[in-house]
């Protein structure tokens, strides 16, 4: 890396992947902007900026990046990782909890990316880094939803690329399958009676990946900063890379 100082700004700063991707770009040497609609924890960076706000409101995503632009001019990265999830069948899930998920998770990486612009310009050679799923390429039962927004984040990172290649902005996804996070395991049940316990069903989950185990947030987290750092990922724009270890690969029929 370079002798100037990158800055990044992470939203859903506060989760499981989030904080982990934010501990991998502070031991990097970027400065962190975190932004999550939780409280800032202890061991957020003490030289990096923390919002608090929810993202799935537009005023909000404006507040965030005039601070954002007075804290930094620039921007070399955008992660836009932060995601709500609804866990019901679809014919259960009403209009208001549909518009929840679309505002957080598709919605608010659309205004990010609007908002960011300038200042990824303006830092000469950035990326932006979407956290999609990897629902947004095969998915299951009681999660309509948030597979539909993740599969519109997939989307959106082929058009923003395109559109943001001249003014050397790269724009790709990150597709995690499994990782042991607080939204996965609050997401267990998924609005059916499941009597297995926690461990149960992760296990379950491991026994489907081709490694037999599910990842934890900082092999995501390591992903998605090989793909923000243009010192090792400077031809790759558009792409949507799946970390679901080979959980995809097989055939549901073996």
């Amino acid at each position: 890396m370079d002798q100037k100082i990158k800055t990044v700004l992470i939203t859903g700063a506060a989760g499981g992947v989030g904080r982990a991707t934010v501990a991998y770009f502070e031991q990097r040497g970027f400065r962190v902007i975190g932004v999550d609609r939780l409280p800032k924890y202890d061991e957020f960076p003490v030289d990096g900026l923390y919002i608090q706000a929810d993202i799935s409101v537009p005023e909000n995503m404006e507040m965030i990046f005039a601070k954002a632009e007075r804290f930094s001019a620039t921007l070399d990265v955008l992660v836009n990782n932060a995601a709500y999830q609804v866990t019901k069948p679809l014919i259960e899930t009403s209009v208001e909890e549909w518009d929840a998920v679309m505002s957080s998770n598709l919605r608010a990486v659309y205004l990010g990316a609007k908002l960011a612009y300038p200042m990824l310009k303006a830092a000469g050679n950035a990326a932006i880094v979407n956290v999609s799923s990897v629902h947004a390429v095969a998915t299951s039962a009681n999660i309509a939803g948030y597979a539909a927004s993740k599969g519109g984040v997939l989307a959106l990172t082929r058009a923003l690329a395109i559109e943001f290649a001249p003014d050397n902005i790269r724009v790709n996804a990150v597709l995690p399958g499994a990782v042991d996070t607080p939204m996965l395991r609050a997401g267990f049940h998924r609005g059916r009676e499941n009597e297995a316990s926690e461990e149960e069903q992760m296990a379950a989950l491991a026994a489907k990946t081709v490694n037999g185990r599910v990842a934890n947030p900082e092999e995501i987290a390591s992903v998605i900063y090989f793909m923000g750092d243009n010192s090792v990922s400077s031809f790759i724009t558009g792409q949507g890379l799946l970390v679901d270890g080979g959980a995809t690969c097989r055939l549901s029929t073996e």
